[in-house]
């Protein structure tokens, strides 16, 4: 079972496994295991499909594709079972990238049609986000009345965005120019023909305004978490400085919208592994397998960097700050999964914020930091971003100097603040800042191919980095309860 207990003692699940008896009843939690005679049966099927696969592949041995089809579908059989023992959504998660990766390759024109489904839940947990982001928001700055801890939680909050998104950057910068994964690139026909989607350049005036809503409806139906936040902390502020007889009833009103968004995320989040199995189907069904192998150097230096980064950047901060960390990533596995699977950062919005509180840190911290962040902390982008830039200037030959490459750096570092809530929001400040320091804009084509696998990487990081951020601006205003002493 996966609990979601708050700080202010309620509990949220959002598990399709059965409750266990707790030890507070006088029975102790059972925990459902696969028999270790079915995890070695899995475990040896994998090797030998793998091992086939190698032959094949390196023509050492000439195996009938029926054979390896047959191979691949016991696995995922075999795969299908363990999760039936197992009956977590993050077990069944996985299975499902599993089944949906060989449907795509299997099945391509089946697969090419699935990209329904997975829409189908975005939408889903759109229609969450702007009742849940108010109602948590509201509660949390009008229920403590403490204005002046706001303040402080907003100055601190971008002083450590900021901080450790200028080191993403500099991460990105320093991997491609380490692996040169622009010199020498094959361009593939069917991705050099892609068309780019267009972009106007704003301006640092229209940036700016962007972040104040001008009609909260709109904002709503736009999607623009930054103005949801905005809108929600003002009128959270004007709740505060009004009489009690008026704002306890917008607090009870607001802390019950928050207890049923949480429920209803809880419904809409047994439709996740669905709509995780239909979009990496569809993904390696539209784009296919081969993919991987045009441009792996690329998407190798990507991967390296997002993993030196959690584990030089991200892991330290913990270390320092004395987080757990085996427990912290633990917490994050499914919201970082979910968005992984989904390429949006909106799918794992709910589930993150959960989880959060489910760690130690309190609800208005954790209702006032994510969604910032989703705006402000973008780790996984802005690495990508620089690493992306300078990838079209090998491939061009175009021979950026260390301070033109720091200027670059420092532009990305503002444009992307800039496009919360833009659909491939990196795409669109990558042709911006392309267009902006001369660089050509063909080469984006290719990454445009294969924008949907490197995006995987980057949101699951974004959602990792924003989860952290909740814990170190607890911990910074001295409200964090640590896991251990947490009551279960």
């Amino acid at each position: 079972m996966i609990k979601f207990a708050s700080i202010e003692s309620k509990t949220f699940n959002l598990s399709t496994e059965p409750t266990q008896p707790s030890e507070e009843n006088g029975t102790k939690k059972v925990k459902r295991k696969a028999p270790r005679k079915y995890i070695f049966i899995l475990l040896g099927t994998l090797f030998l499909v793998s091992l086939l696969t190698v032959l094949k592949v390196n023509k050492i041995l000439d195996i009938p594709e029926p054979v390896m089809l047959v191979g691949r579908w016991i696995f995922i059989g075999l795969l299908f079972g363990y999760g039936l023992y197992k009956r977590s959504l993050t077990t069944w998660i996985l299975i499902s990238m599993v089944m949906g990766a060989e449907v795509g390759y299997d099945l391509p024109q089946l697969a090419s049609g699935m990209n329904i489904v997975s829409k189908i839940f975005i939408r889903l947990i759109k229609t969450i986000i702007a009742p849940l982001l108010f109602a948590t928001i509201v509660c949390g700055v009008a229920g403590h009345s403490n204005l002046k801890q706001v303040g402080r939680m907003s100055w601190k909050s971008l002083v450590y965005f900021e901080a450790v998104t200028i080191t993403a950057l500099f991460i990105g910068l320093l991997a491609i120019n380490i692996s040169k994964a622009g010199v020498g690139v094959t361009i593939p026909d069917d991705i050099a023909r892609t068309e780019a989607p267009t972009v106007k350049a704003q301006t640092a005036g229209e940036i700016i305004l962007h972040v104040f809503p001008e009609n909260i409806a709109k904002s709503i139906y736009e999607g623009d978490v930054l103005q949801i936040v905005i809108f929600s902390i003002l009128f959270g502020i004007a709740v505060a400085m009004v009489k009690d007889k008026f704002r306890s009833p917008i607090i009870r009103f607001t802390e019950s919208l928050s207890e049923v968004m949480f429920k209803f995320t809880a419904v809409i989040m047994y439709f996740a592994p669905f709509a995780v199995f239909a979009a990496i189907a569809y993904s390696v069904g539209h784009m296919g397998i081969d993919i991987l192998f045009n441009l792996f150097k690329l998407l190798a230096t990507l991967y390296v960097a997002l993993i030196i980064f959690v584990l030089g950047v991200l892991v330290p901060i913990m270390l320092i700050l004395r987080i757990p960390v085996k427990k912290f990533f633990k917490a994050v596995a499914e919201p970082a999964t979910l968005a992984f699977a989904t390429t949006s950062s909106e799918s794992a919005l709910p589930l993150a914020m959960e989880h959060m509180e489910a760690f130690g840190v309190p609800r208005k911290i954790v209702a006032f930091v994510i969604p910032t962040g989703y705006s402000f902390n973008l780790d996984g982008t802005t690495l990508y971003l620089s690493l992306a830039t300078i990838f079209i200037a090998q491939m061009t030959g175009v021979d950026l100097s260390i301070g033109q490459q720091l200027v670059i750096m420092f532009t990305l570092m503002l444009t992307s603040k800039g496009v919360a809530g833009v659909p491939r929001a990196s795409m669109v400040i990558l042709l911006g800042t392309a267009a902006s320091f001369g660089l050509p804009t063909w080469p984006i084509y290719i990454i445009l191919g294969i924008d949907e696998l490197m995006d995987m990487a980057r949101t699951a990081v974004n959602v990792t980095g924003n989860c952290l951020a909740t814990v170190v601006i607890a911990i910074w205003e001295k409200e964090f309860k640590r896991p251990e002493k947490i009551r279960a």
